[in-house]
């Protein structure tokens, strides 16, 4: 049990629902998240935390930490919202429950010095939707010398692990020779045919892929006027899977596709992979999530186990590149009726309801509970250790795709 946690969280939820609510009614989209990262600074200054801001070469990124030797555990906080419909990821509960379980911690250390051991850091992580603001993060050492790190997302369950896969982006260009479509058609080298080519030549893939694995693609460029022989054509596209090994196979064969959608159609073909860094598939460290399935039950909610919803819904989020770096744990806490998706308008609703406001103080205590069990319990870490390095060790995820 964890007793010490339960005061704390409740005094400071009032603080965390505000908190939560604002960034609701103020979404910024990513990179742009000046206001929501000075709402969390201004309410750690509150709590007599200082912040730094602007860390780890984002200017939107902030953190905060206290305590010293022993272990070091980072509750991760994301707040950037999604572009014309808002917070309808719930990233303003996943800021709410980080900060709330790290000044539950501080609040605690402070009335118990002996109480919390070792380091506790929270990382504010902007840029998730569309982007890999952790991976950023991470390549300027924003994860370097932690033990540990953990968070959570809103959904329509409560689920102790569910998949998340991998992703990659690309954009694929053709080149080919514009004329005249009519006169002298023969004179052309048709770029549409090749993009027409490519994205006919990744839905007969489909057939041959792994289940899970996924590539959805749309023709972002095909010409200008039916009457010019089009010169330039491009497709856009996501590859993602549950494996690392998953995403590497099958980006290898979207460009093997391009490439014969060019020698088919002769043109040109330019591939250009990773505007931003892929994100990786969640890596789920097992101790800890039996930790968080304990304290979410001294909540009274039941947190359920892998493949409890089918996996096919699954999304990415760039905690995986995080989760193969340090040991790591991503929960969903229930804010919503099942059955309400991500990304949509009712799932934006769901953020800012009575479910969420109860979700923030449970999330809160969950994520406080781990990070104190880990602190705390030296077989615990061993543990956490002995399973990280069983499920792969550390990945040097810049030299995945080089």
């Amino acid at each position: 049990m964890h007793p010490p946690l339960a005061d704390p969280v409740a005094s400071l939820h009032p603080a965390l629902t505000r908190l939560a609510h604002e960034l609701h009614a103020d979404p910024e989209v990513a990179f742009e998240e000046v206001r929501s990262a000075r709402r969390i600074a201004d309410l750690l200054a509150a709590e007599g935390v200082g912040a730094g801001m602007g860390v780890h070469g984002l200017d939107t990124a902030l953190r905060a930490e206290f305590g010293s030797g022993g272990r070091t555990i980072a509750i991760l906080a994301e707040y950037d919202a999604l572009p014309g419909i808002g917070h309808a990821c719930g990233h303003n509960v996943i800021a709410a429950t980080g900060v709330g379980a790290f000044l539950a911690l501080h609040r605690l250390a402070d009335t118990t010095p002996d109480a919390v051991p070792g380091r506790v850091v929270l990382l504010g992580t902007p840029a998730e939707e569309g982007h890999t603001g952790k991976e950023y993060l991470a390549r300027e050492g924003a994860f370097d010398g932690l033990d540990a790190a953990i968070m959570l997302h809103p959904y329509a369950h409560d689920l102790a692990d569910h998949r998340w896969l991998g992703r990659r982006t690309a954009r694929v260009t053709f080149t080919g020779v514009a004329a005249h479509a009519s006169s002298e058609p023969e004179k052309g080298r048709n770029a549409l045919d090749a993009a027409t080519l490519f994205y006919t030549g990744i839905g007969l893939f489909r057939q041959q892929m792994t289940p899970g694995d996924r590539v959805h693609a749309i023709i972002a460029d095909g010409g200008t006027r039916a009457s010019i022989i089009p010169e330039s054509a491009a497709v856009d596209l996501y590859v993602r899977s549950p494996e690392i090994e998953g995403l590497q196979s099958v980006s290898q064969r979207v460009e093997d596709i391009a490439r014969g959608a060019a020698l088919m159609a002769g043109v040109e073909l330019d591939l250009a992979w990773d505007a931003h860094p892929a994100s990786l598939p969640v890596r789920t460290n097992a101790p800890l999530v039996e930790r968080w399935v304990v304290a979410q039950a001294e909540r009274g909610r039941r947190a359920l186990p892998f493949g409890s919803v089918p996996l096919s819904t699954a999304a990415s989020t760039d905690f995986g590149n995080v989760s193969v770096r340090v040991p790591g744990i991503h929960p969903l806490l229930r804010i919503a009726d099942p059955g309400t998706a991500l990304h949509t308008r009712a799932f934006a609703d769901a953020a800012a309801s009575g479910l969420a406001d109860e979700a923030v103080a449970d999330g809160a205590y969950g994520l406080a509970a781990v990070a104190l069990d880990f602190l705390r319990d030296d077989d615990l870490a061993a543990a956490v250790r002995a399973d990280f390095e069983a499920s792969g060790g550390a990945v040097d995820v810049p030299a995945l795709f080089g």
